[in-house]
């Protein structure tokens, strides 16, 4: 890309010259009237999940370059789909960006997303480009699932054991090395920048999904419960408990964390970022115990079973070693839209 063109702003080109550029990151035959059309196979549900991020809360380019913030959205809402057990179709982009934005910025957004996207076979269908003195990004991700194969929240029994799908506490501790250069004086550059690359280049866990389908194709058809981890671990737990309305017992030991906290940071630490640290992407599902523990064997490390889930509606912590008293977890002590 030339100079002349890596400085052109938004506003040089308006928005159908924006609107051009950005068509080539779409499929031509879906590309061009006022609606995308999605066949969807029979016997299968549509998914539709939306997630809005905006610079300054959930990117910054202190910590985050337009590639990563793109491939950081598409993540996010494929996570969405994952989390219903659903298979991805496409997405459609909203974008409110100010006049003075360099192009070449939101190319490189597009770059990110579609890196994303192409793992997992996913086009941009469509989308919407407005002022705005902000720059927001809204996607939309379409998916479909089997109609036996749909995880809600809601299907949690007690008895069923927790799964988590991989470690948690990663993406959080990737952002304060980027925030806090001086933090990590115990890792190499290898494990510092896998924490980082945690936090710019999160795996949403499509790729359970045909594992965990496998394992029960010998059942009789069940109610999966489940929820992907992007607002903390903690938070899945409790969502998942409160619409299903049971409690649960997480086990402090067997929640898994990066092999590296043992190096730099306090137990007390390790288990704020695992808990409450949020963007891991991983998916938190609850099955019977004989149903878990095959899962976790077929995924392998990183994977673990946390906690089961109780009757009652109290979400507990518990340490069998006594070394941290037991504590009622609740929402108000993760990350919260408009508390500050």
């Amino acid at each position: 890309m030339n100079s002349e063109l890596s400085s052109q702003q938004v506003k040089d080109i308006g928005e159908q010259g924006l609107l051009e550029r950005l068509q080539r990151f779409c499929p031509p035959e879906i590309i061009g009237d006022d609606a995308a059309v999605l066949e969807t196979a029979s016997g299968q549900s549509l998914v539709v999940t939306t997630d809005v991020m905006v610079d300054g809360v959930h990117f910054s380019n202190l910590t985050t370059s337009p590639e990563d913030a793109g491939w950081r959205a598409a993540a996010a809402n494929l996570s969405d789909l994952a989390a219903m057990g659903a298979s991805p179709l496409g997405i459609t982009i909203g974008l409110g960006l100010p006049g003075e934005l360099r192009v070449s910025w939101v190319e490189r957004l597009y770059q990110g997303m579609t890196e994303c996207l192409q793992k997992y076979n996913t086009p941009i269908v469509g989308g919407d480009v407005v002022r705005s003195p902000v720059t927001t990004l809204a996607i939309t991700a379409f998916g479909q699932v089997n109609l036996s194969h749909i995880i809600r929240r809601s299907a949690a029994v007690a008895g069923d054991a927790i799964v988590v799908t991989g470690v948690h506490g990663a993406s959080h501790a990737g952002l304060e090395l980027l925030l806090h250069p001086e933090l990590g004086q115990n890792l190499n550059n290898e494990e510092k920048t896998a924490l980082i690359r945690a936090h710019q280049r999160p795996q949403p866990r499509l790729d359970v999904l045909p594992i965990l389908w496998k394992i029960l194709a010998s059942q009789c058809p069940m109610p999966i419960a489940g929820m992907d981890s992007s607002d903390g671990l903690a938070d899945a737990i409790i969502q998942i408990c409160r619409a299903s309305g049971v409690g649960a017992i997480l086990e402090h030991r067997q929640i898994p964390v990066p092999k590296t906290f043992n190096y730099w940071l306090t137990p007390e630490q390790a288990l704020e970022y695992a808990l409450y640290g949020g963007e891991d992407f991983e998916l938190v599902l609850c099955l019977p115990q004989e149903l878990a523990s095959a899962l976790v064997q077929h995924l392998g490390q990183g994977a673990a079973i946390a906690g089961r889930i109780t009757a009652g509606s109290t979400v507990i912590l518990h340490d069998e070693q006594k070394k941290f008293p037991d504590q009622v977890l609740n929402l108000s002590q993760g990350f919260q839209h408009f508390s500050q």
